[in-house]
């Protein structure tokens, strides 16, 4: 398996028990990445999505919402929004290719979700791209006044 697809689930997993324990971020992360054993380029990149995750949270949740509103963000599956919640910081920060980010969510969602969750990933991304250009420098300029801050 490639290094980012590992670092993806490491990073889904973290966020995970960070949603749904309430633990330490940086506690679950370094015990995720203990557990991983990725190569630092891989650890690196687990670490630039979890935190971005968080950082951007309120901004994520209320795309998803927005692109997924007959479901109430606190009311999805913990793996879907957190599925959600990486791709669209992958797609909005990172800079991912939009295929690639989609894939990889719909990839984790067939692993980790239920039967319903590829297709609810995938058309709830696919709403999202459809609008991309509105919304992603939008939550870009987030991070960076954040990171000024």
């Amino acid at each position: 398996m490639k290094v980012r697809r590992r670092a993806r689930i490491t990073a889904l997993q973290a966020l995970f028990e960070i949603d749904i324990a309430r633990h330490h971020p940086e506690v679950v992360l370094e015990q995720r990445l203990d557990f991983a054993a990725l190569p630092e380029s891989g650890a690196a990149f687990v670490r630039q999505l979890v935190l971005g995750v968080l950082a951007h949270q309120p901004e994520l949740d209320r795309l998803i919402g927005h692109y997924a509103p007959e479901w109430p963000v606190g009311q999805l599956a913990v793996i879907d929004r957190n599925i959600l919640r990486i791709a669209l910081f992958e797609l909005g920060v990172v800079g991912t290719p939009l295929k690639v980010a989609i894939n990889e969510a719909v990839e984790l969602a067939k692993v980790f979700g239920s039967d319903s969750s590829p297709r609810f990933i995938n058309g709830v991304l696919g709403s999202a791209v459809a609008q991309w250009e509105k919304w992603a420098p939008k939550l870009a300029a987030a991070g960076e006044t954040e990171r000024k801050a």
